[in-house]
Order: structure tokens, then C-alpha cells, then sequence
């Protein structure tokens, strides 16, 4: 299965962001409000600098204490960002996904971000491919194939 088609089926079309100048209590509020687990950190819309994630918080809480949280998410994001694009593959997305430990990836088009895919958006899709696989294959024993 295509991205471009993971993205299609997404309920909550577009990308959460947060500017890189935000602070982290900040972007730990805009996390909760949404019920989300990661924020692309930007200045302009489909130009993303890095991509922050609850986990990221959480790190930084462990290592500083809750001072951390007046800290700019652009000290704490991450940077090197991994990419996919529209026409990547889903097993191949959710196997770097697994690989890398991380859950969230944006997806370029071009030189823009066209959206954001979660391993639970990956894994949904999956599974939806399998129950229509385990349908078809049920439907042509039933039927005497």
C-alpha cells in the first residue's frame, strides 16, 4: 500500500506544528489538547526544521526536572529528520519506523511536507489490507475456488 493512500484515509487531515521558539510546556499543551504524540517543529507551514515528540519531553523532564519546560523546542527536537515520500511503500516505511524506534515520520513531496504518518496509521492500514485479504481468500473457499 502506498503512503499517498495512508494519507488519503486520515481522519484528521493536515499536520500539527509548533514554532521552533515555542517552549516546551507550550508544545506538551498543544500534544494534550490534540491527544497527539508529536508536533513538526516549523516556521513555515510544508517547510519542517525538525519534529518534536512526547518522548522527546519526557527525556528532557528525566534528565533537567520540570525546569526544562521553559526551554524552546528547538533545544530539544529532532533535527535529522527521517522522510518518506507519498509513493513509498508502507511495509518499507513501517519497517525504518520499527528499525529507528521512532513513531512518527513526515512525508515530502518535492521540497514540501504534504503530511505526517504515524506507525499507528501504517499498522491501521495494514491490517486493513489483511482483513480484505483473509475476506477475498474466505470468499473463494466458500465458494469452491
Amino acid at each position: 500500500m502506498l503512503i499517498r493512500t495512508i494519507l488519503k484515509a486520515k481522519v484528521i487531515a493536515g499536520v500539527a506544528t509548533v514554532a521552533p521558539d515555542a517552549t516546551l510546556a507550550e508544545a506538551a499543551r498543544e500534544l494534550s489538547s490534540r491527544n497527539i504524540g508529536a508536533l513538526v517543529v516549523t516556521e513555515a507551514p510544508d517547510q519542517p526544521l525538525g519534529i518534536l515528540s512526547e518522548r522527546d519531553i519526557v527525556r528532557e523532564l528525566g534528565r533537567k526536572g520540570p525546569g526544562c519546560m521553559n526551554q524552546p523546542v528547538r533545544a530539544v527536537m529532532t533535527r535529522e529528520l527521517i522522510v518518506c515520500s507519498p509513493n513509498d511503500l508502507s511495509d518499507a516505511v513501517l519497517g525504518q519506523m520499527t528499525a529507528g524506534h521512532f513513531r512518527h515520520m513526515p512525508v515530502i513531496e518535492g521540497e514540501r511536507m504534504i503530511g505526517l504518518i504515524s506507525i499507528g496509521d501504517v499498522v491501521k492500514a495494514q491490517l486493513g489490507k489483511l482483513a480484505m485479504e483473509k475476506d477475498a481468500l474466505e470468499g473463494m473457499i466458500a465458494g469452491g475456488y
